[in-house]
């Protein structure tokens, strides 16, 4: 039986889609449920398109073991991806799905991490700061926000004229680029 990963999201998903894509091309795992705390995200089309299940919860449910990780528990993920996912992961489901519960965050932690920081906040941040490289941070989930361990970073050089547009784009590349094959070889690593 093949790994199966459950993927959390807020937004667009076009990170969501790209992992659903890669794998559905290379088998190595499947994608077989992506949840939202947001009914209407976009995600949750994108997925549907994809035919892989979707489900969508309040902040409440996101806090229930009862309902959340039982939907969980169900399913039986051997990853949960964090693609464009804004809450913050309950401690129940830190503790019991130990180094298994994977974010993607939009810059080199641990600058640029932390409460408030994510999309257009963090692009802004760093071009305000006049940073020569931005990149992306895999790493696990952990009862803080962006302080779990590294499990790969990227980066790239910024020119002094980018906008937060422009890097976000090339942000947005690495991400496509890098994060199904860092969640593949989790996957066979285990």
């Amino acid at each position: 039986m093949k790994p199966k990963i459950v993927i959390l999201a807020s937004g667009n998903g076009t990170n969501a889609e790209n992992i659903i894509k890669y794998f559905q091309a290379t088998k190595t795992a499947e994608v077989v449920q992506v949840l939202s705390n947001k009914k209407d995200a976009k995600v949750l089309a994108r997925a549907e398109a994809l035919n892989v299940p979707t489900r969508s919860f309040t902040k409440d449910q996101l806090n229930s073991k009862e309902i959340l990780g039982r939907m969980l528990e169900e399913i039986k993920p051997d990853l949960i991806v964090l693609a464009g996912f804004l809450l913050k992961i309950p401690e129940y489901l830190v503790a019991d799905y130990p180094d298994k519960i994977i974010n993607i965050h939009p810059a080199l932690l641990p600058d640029y991490g932390g409460k408030g920081m994510y999309g257009m906040h963090v692009h802004k941040a760093v071009v305000e700061n006049k940073e020569s490289f931005s990149g992306i941070t895999i790493h696990y989930v952990n009862e803080h926000y962006d302080e779990g361990g590294i499990i790969f970073q990227a980066k790239t050089r910024l020119d002094p004229s980018d906008s937060p547009e422009d890097v976000a784009a090339k942000i947005h590349k690495l991400e496509y680029e890098h994060f199904p094959k860092v969640l593949e070889n989790l996957i066979l690593a285990h």
